[in-house]
């Protein structure tokens, strides 16, 4: 039972005369562009508070403390198991 393949053809964009004419990407006023339009979008970012994020990296400190801790006693039990097998 054999199921052909349907070939997937990518289709590209043409070219416009407008685009293919476009000055370097670092030119002053498409560097001052990129830099407004980031400055844009940045506005639009919806911060947490200060107290939210606080308590978030202080979830984030303890939860990696105790997986390693967890993880150091895993790898020590096991050494020494191994240790004793291979004695």
């Amino acid at each position: 039972m054999t199921t052909k393949k349907k070939s997937r053809s990518i289709k590209t964009k043409p070219v416009s005369k407008k685009e293919s004419g476009k000055k370097s990407s670092f030119s002053p006023s498409a560097i001052r562009s990129f830099i407004q339009e980031v400055q844009v979008e940045f506005n639009k970012i919806a911060w947490p508070q200060r107290k939210v994020t606080v308590g978030l990296t202080g979830f984030v400190i303890v939860l990696v403390v105790v997986i390693s801790l967890y993880l150091g006693m895993v790898d020590l039990l096991l050494g020494k198991f191994v240790s004793t097998l291979l004695n």
